[in-house]
C-alpha cells in the first residue's frame, strides 16, 4: 500500500513576505528553465515531486535552476565540494537586511526599501557560490564587494561575475590575504559601505563540523550513518574555524570598531541562541550605539540576524541624506 500522499502548507510561511521561494518548488517549470534538472527530479514515497537532498550533485542541480529561473542567472557553478548553499534561506537574511535599511528612511519614505548601486554592502565570506551578491543585487540593485580567504573561492565567486551580464560592474571580489583579520585589507581608506553582512563558520573543528553532518544525516535519514556526504559541501574555512561561530563573531565586533564611520550596519547571522549572550557583551564593550536582533526561520531551523551601528541617530540621517539619493 503506498503512503498517503503528504499534506503540505500553501507556503512557507516562516520565510520573509518577499522572499520568492514562500511557495512549494514547482520541479517542471524549474527542469523548463534548466532542462539538467531532469535527471535529479523523481516522485518520492509521498508522490510528491523532489529531488534527493543528500546528493550534492541534485542539490547543485536545484540550485543552478533556481538561480535561472527567479534570477535571470545564465551561468552558475561551484569547484567540487564547496559550499552549495540552500537559496531560500540566503534570499531570507538579504529581505530582513533590507527592511532594516528601510527603516532608516526619512517620514515620507518609511520603511521604502532603498534601492540601486549606490547602497554599497560588504559581503564578509563570499564563497565560491557567490549566493548573497546575487540575490541583493538582482532582488533590490545593490552593488557588492565580496570578501573571502580562499582564493579558489574568490576565482570562481568572479568567474561568475565575468560570465553574467547582468552582474558585471555590480560586484568586486576581493581576496583577504590574512586569515585572522576582517575588514582590514579588504576596506580601503574612506571607502564608505551601508551594510557588511556574514554567514560565519558554524563549527569549532574539522572533527566538530563532521559529527554535526552525522546527526545531522542521521535525524534525516533515520538510520546509522558512519561517514557523512555532505549534501550542500563546505571546505573547511566554510564549516570551521578556531573557535567556532562565538569567536568569530567576537573577533568580528572587535574589528568593526576600527571601521566605526566606514560602515552604517554591521550584521551577522547567530546560529546557535546560546552565542548571543557573548556578542552582546562584545557589542557593550566596544561601544556600539544601537543593537537589533531579528528572529529567521527556515522550516524547522530557527536562527537569527544581529545587526549593529556606531553611529548615533544624527549621525544615521546624515548617512541617509547625503549617500541614498538615487534611491528609488
Amino acid at each position: 500500500m503506498l503512503p498517503k500522499k503528504k499534506e503540505h502548507p500553501e507556503e512557507k510561511s516562516g520565510l520573509h513576505p518577499r522572499n520568492k521561494h514562500r511557495k512549494r518548488y514547482d520541479f517542471q517549470q524549474l527542469i523548463k528553465s534548466s532542462p539538467e534538472l531532469r535527471p535529479y527530479v523523481r516522485v518520492n514515497e509521498f508522490r510528491d515531486e523532489s529531488i534527493d537532498f543528500f546528493n550534492p550533485e541534485a542539490v547543485k542541480a536545484l540550485n543552478k535552476a533556481l538561480l535561472k529561473q527567479y534570477y535571470g542567472i545564465g551561468y552558475w557553478d561551484i569547484p567540487k565540494n564547496y559550499l552549495c548553499p540552500p537559496i531560500p534561506g540566503r534570499a531570507d537574511y538579504l529581505h530582513y537586511v533590507a527592511d532594516l535599511l528601510g527603516s532608516m528612511q526619512p517620514d515620507g519614505q518609511k520603511n521604502k526599501v532603498p534601492r540601486g548601486p549606490q547602497i554599497k554592502v560588504l559581503d564578509v565570506g563570499v564563497g565560491a557560490n557567490c549566493v548573497y551578491p546575487i540575490i541583493g543585487n538582482r532582488e533590490y540593485g545593490w552593488s557588492f564587494i565580496g570578501a573571502d580567504i580562499d582564493p579558489v573561492s574568490i576565482a570562481s565567486a568572479q568567474k561568475i561575475v565575468d560570465k553574467n551580464l547582468s552582474l558585471q560592474g555590480q560586484i568586486e571580489c576581493r581576496w583577504q590575504p590574512n586569515p585572522k583579520h576582517i575588514f582590514q585589507g579588504i576596506l580601503k581608506q574612506d571607502e564608505r559601505i551601508d551594510l557588511s553582512i556574514c554567514n560565519p563558520p558554524f563549527h569549532a573543528s574539522s572533527a566538530e563540523a563532521q559529527s554535526g553532518s552525522v546527526r545531522k544525516l542521521r535525524n534525516l535519514k533515520q538510520k546509522s550513518i558512519a561517514k557523512p556526504v555532505l549534501n550542500f559541501g563546505g571546505q573547511s574555512n566554510e564549516l570551521w574555524c578556531e573557535g567556532g561561530e562565538s569567536r568569530f563573531i567576537g573577533n568580528m565586533i572587535q574589528e568593526s570598531k576600527q571601521f566605526a564611520g566606514s560602515c552604517l550596519w554591521f550584521s551577522t547571522l547567530v546560529s546557535k541562541s546560546a552565542h548571543l549572550k557573548e556578542a552582546y557583551k562584545a557589542l557593550q564593550a566596544v561601544g556600539a550605539v544601537e543593537v537589533k536582533t531579528i528572529p529567521m526561520s527556515q522550516g524547522n531551523k530557527t536562527s537569527r540576524m544581529v545587526a549593529w551601528t556606531f553611529l548615533t541617530p544624527e549621525q544615521q540621517k546624515s548617512w541617509v541624506q547625503t549617500r541614498w539619493k538615487e534611491s528609488s
